[in-house]
């Protein structure tokens, strides 16, 4: 039987926590950063968990 390869991109971008949780950071915080309030690049420098649904996809990518 073959394996399942682990998707390198999603692994990039997800980590699965101690308690199975699928941790992420957000996106639109890279350039353009003068239009944005302080207030919104502040709660987009915090990272967030994925839904149930979302982390069930996630984990079948990002197997070990």
């Amino acid at each position: 039987m073959g394996k399942i390869k682990t998707h390198k991109a999603s692994a990039k971008r997800f980590s699965v926590t101690a308690n199975g949780k699928v941790k992420i950071n957000h996106c639109h915080h890279r350039h353009n950063l003068g239009l944005k309030t302080a207030k919104r690049k502040r709660h987009l420098r915090t990272g967030a968990y994925l839904s149930e649904a979302m982390a069930a996809n996630i984990k079948a990518m990002i197997q070990k």
